[in-house]
């Protein structure tokens, strides 16, 4: 009878506790760490909805955590994604540095500005599918969590009248913080332009140059669509960077052992490595594997979900240069088999990285610089060798060897000698181990762990129905305002008046003693 009583009230506690949750995801490597919250939320009761891409490569349209809502996302799948890796290793091949850099950007601009067209275009039929929205808003969801590196979930919210849980480091328009924290670019260095918050004159200039230029790339990658949809669902005085500003809480996927300090604000919840956990153990074969390289240690490999299909010319000097070390090596390889791989590299379609890395085996972690795999090495205290490509990844690589803790290398110019010199430098030199170990430990000395931070904080959003109290009216002001430069003029224009009727009133006594000086003799 105690049993029973006991499990109608924890029946009954689970229900009055549950939320309704609709998230709106992006695919591939996002989706990652988007699933280890929505894995979360439902071990606490609550009722999640996904709105899933048709053409999807990782959301499952079934799945014991989520139901999903399938909806057509335009050309973002699995192939547009490995010719998307390829052709940026191709433009990183042509040309001088400045020339490759100015293509890239011109082609990753492209190609993101048709996606984002076509996701509006997308979510134009969704929205008219009078049908489907009724079902969303008969729903009663609570809050609306998403991924905002594309628009979807804000246009969902607004559209619905729910709270905005942002899971974001990159947004449509770059790097998160620039969107809502004051960021003064004498000390916060810009994305993409890899440098750190202690700048040289040059530097500053170099950083207030890419901030500009990314400025306006953005502005004509993604704002004359999202404005446009705005404009025709919810009306002319509605533009898409103001509602994007008006998310309640921005978990952000970093922290301050990875970020340079900077300003923030009172929304902004800092939930860097949330996916990172314990190590489990390794599948047998790997684990006999892995032992069978003895004191010398283990190297792995992974570039990630966009370049696991090297050029063979790159993949033959890679595989050359671990062939001449003394450590095994476990390579996330997919594609031909390498000419010159060694007796000591094993190649894998999929290996289990957060465990690989957590094992006392391993060394070196050879990356591409994503933030997920980032943040798992300084979570496991594992040095970095990094291959960077595109998007953030020479950005992360490069604040990770400002703090001493990864060797950066040019994958496309690199040759076998190059690489195998890098790797030995991060083997062989104690400070690299050292430098990311001491990360680890500031990283895991926390009053709360990261992913109970974001529980937290989406559960204070589905209880007082939104965060206002927290968000800054900052962004409602025009620049003038926000940098008081009206103030400033208004000053200055009093200080010069008064200046000004000063003179004139020196100007005015001056004249009359004058006067009444030349007046007295005569």
């Amino acid at each position: 009878m105690h049993t029973l009583v006991f499990v109608l009230l924890s029946l009954t506690f689970s229900e009055v506790l549950g939320g309704k949750v609709l998230v709106f995801p992006v695919d591939g490597s996002h989706w990652i760490n988007m699933k280890v919250l929505i894995e979360e939320l439902h071990s606490k009761g609550h009722s999640i909805t996904v709105i899933r891409p048709s053409n999807s490569w990782y959301l499952n349209e079934n799945s014991p955590y989520y139901t999903s809502i399938p909806i057509k996302m335009g050309s973002f799948d699995k192939d547009f994604a490995s010719a998307f890796g390829k052709r940026l290793i191709q433009l990183r091949r042509k040309g001088g540095a400045f020339f490759k850099t100015m293509m890239l950007g011109r082609e990753i601009a492209d190609l993101f500005s048709d996606m984002h067209r076509e996701m509006c275009e997308s979510l134009s039929v969704f929205f008219e599918d009078e049908k489907q929205m009724q079902s969303l808003e008969d729903s009663k969801y609570d809050l609306v969590l998403t991924d905002p590196a594309f628009g979807g979930g804000v246009l969902i919210a607004h559209r619905l009248g729910l709270p905005l849980v942002f899971n974001v480091r990159w947004s449509i328009r770059g790097e998160a913080h620039f969107a809502i924290a004051p960021s003064p670019l004498s000390y916060v260095p810009f994305p993409g332009a890899e440098l750190t918050d202690k700048m040289t004159f040059i530097q500053r200039v170099q950083n207030v140059v890419s901030y500009a230029y990314n400025e306006y790339m953005f502005s004509q990658m993604t704002d004359p669509y999202y404005n446009a949809f705005c404009h025709r669902h919810f009306g002319p005085d509605v533009d898409y960077v103001t509602l994007f500003q008006d998310a309640d809480i921005w978990l952000m996927r970093n922290d301050f052992t990875f970020e340079f300090p900077r300003p923030t604000m009172p929304n902004i919840v800092y939930m860097g490595g949330f996916q990172c956990k314990p190590s489990k153990p390794l599948p047998d074969d790997l684990e006999k594997f892995v032992q069978s390289a003895g004191d010398h240690g283990v190297v792995i490999m992974s570039l990630g979900t966009l370049f696991d299909e090297l050029p063979t010319d790159i993949a033959d000097e890679i595989a050359a240069a671990f062939s001449q070390l003394p450590q095994k090596v476990v390579w996330r390889h997919k594609g031909s088999r390498p000419s010159t791989l060694g007796n000591n590299t094993l190649l894998v379609d999929w290996m289990p990285q957060n465990d690989l890395l957590g094992h006392p085996k391993t060394k070196v972690f050879v990356a591409h610089g994503g933030t997920n795999g980032v943040q798992e090495a300084i979570y496991h205290g594992v040095p970095i060798v990094g291959l960077p490509l595109a998007f953030d990844q020479p950005d992360n690589l490069s604040r990770m060897q400002a703090r001493g803790t990864a060797k950066v290398v040019d994958i496309v110019t690199m040759d076998r000698v190059v690489f195998l010199d890098a790797l030995k430098e991060v083997l062989y030199e104690p400070t690299y181990r050292e430098n990311m170990q001491r990360l680890s430990r500031i990283h895991r000395d926390q009053p709360m762990k990261p992913l109970d931070q974001a529980m937290f904080w989406i559960e204070y959003v589905m209880r007082h129905r939104g965060a206002p109290h927290l968000r800054t009216q900052s962004f409602r002001m025009s620049w003038l305002a926000y940098h008081s430069v009206d103030i400033i003029a208004t000053l200055l224009a009093s200080l010069l008046l008064m200046a000004i009727i000063i003179i004139f009133a020196i100007r005015f006594v001056c004249c009359k003693a004058f006067v009444k000086n030349k007046v007295k003799p005569e």
